[in-house]
């Protein structure tokens, strides 16, 4: 890979359930900063760890936004197992709280289990339910425009009504009807992140993919690839995702040879440490990485535009 390439950095903070207390998440939350990683993600399932639990991966997102203040901050939200309104205005609320550093990973957990907490059944296409919930979570955050917050106190105006939206979004096995009770999200839209095999229903930023020498096609969603990590390690990677188990040298060689946009590492509690002293600060010793700047949002540092808002010059519509 060429040096004038930036190799975006994030990592999973939670791949092996450790890290559960508000202590040990603030901990590992302000290493992750101080390393320099793009962002950090936080793993999450509607069915609760064996013998446990775990707090909500937004809750623990918007608990990191106040303690950090350059990485971005990516929970895992399952789409069938919320209710659409309150999903989008649960992560335009960490998109505010964060600045505008803010990712969403598009979960699709189906199993009866998981299906069982919201007491529904198994959906007839799980990549069409997927994608009428990203696109109605979508129009949500549109239904305000980004001047629709006025606070003029001399009138006593806090908003303007014509910039505030309609949105009806009827689905194959839901309606949702707005506006949303949150102001459009800082980035506009947040970051979106969805697995390969829902890529061309849900139109991520940015694909995650297991294949590691895949390269991005001109025109295509940023791609970023799943990579275990437990260094000095032979135990095989869960769900086929590739592991790595050499040095913290051998590592940097393996993504310096990579033609993706970035990885998303899956290390144990061993093994963050090694990565932050010593494979990030190589890295950006060869040019290979950069931190996010201060005040910058998560798609600045991403280099990805924000989106217009469909309702922008029009001062009435539905969506």
């Amino acid at each position: 890979m060429s040096s004038s390439k930036t190799l975006h950095l994030a990592v999973e903070l939670d791949s092996d359930g450790e890290r559960t207390s508000p202590r040990a998440l603030a901990e590992v939350v302000a290493d992750a900063e101080r390393a320099g990683y793009t962002f950090a993600t936080f793993d999450d399932a509607p069915v609760p760890p064996a013998g446990g639990f775990r707090v909500d991966a937004t809750v623990r997102a918007a608990y990191s936004a106040t303690r950090t203040s350059r990485i971005g901050l990516a929970p895992t939200s399952h789409v069938l197992t919320a209710e659409p309104f309150h999903l989008a205005a649960q992560l335009a609320s960490l998109d505010h709280a964060t600045h505008g550093r803010a990712a969403w990973i598009v979960g699709a957990a189906a199993t009866p289990e998981a299906l069982a907490t919201v007491g529904r059944a198994e959906p007839d296409d799980l990549r069409h339910e997927v994608a009428d919930v990203v696109e109605a979570v979508r129009r949500l955050w549109d239904s305000w425009e980004d001047d629709a917050v006025v606070k003029d106190l001399a009138t006593g105006r806090y908003l303007d009504p014509d910039k505030v939206h309609h949105v009806d979004f009827t689905g194959e096995t839901f309606s949702v009807k707005g506006p949303l009770i949150t102001p459009r999200p800082p980035q506009g839209s947040l970051v979106v992140l969805a697995a390969e095999e829902f890529a061309d229903d849900v139109r991520p930023d940015i694909v995650l993919t297991d294949d590691l020498q895949r390269s991005r096609p001109a025109e295509a969603p940023l791609l970023f690839g799943e990579l275990e990590v437990r260094f000095d390690s032979a135990a095989p990677a869960p769900k086929g995702r590739a592991r790595y188990t050499g040095s913290p040298a051998g590592l940097v060689t393996v993504l310096e040879q990579l033609g993706l946009d970035g990885v998303r590492l899956h290390p144990g509690a061993a093994d963050l440490p090694l990565l932050s002293r010593e494979v990030l600060p190589e890295l950006r010793r060869r040019g290979l990485h950069a931190p996010p700047e201060p005040g910058a949002t998560l798609r600045t540092t991403l280099g990805l535009p924000r989106p217009e808002n469909r309702f922008a010059g029009s001062s009435k519509g539905i969506a």
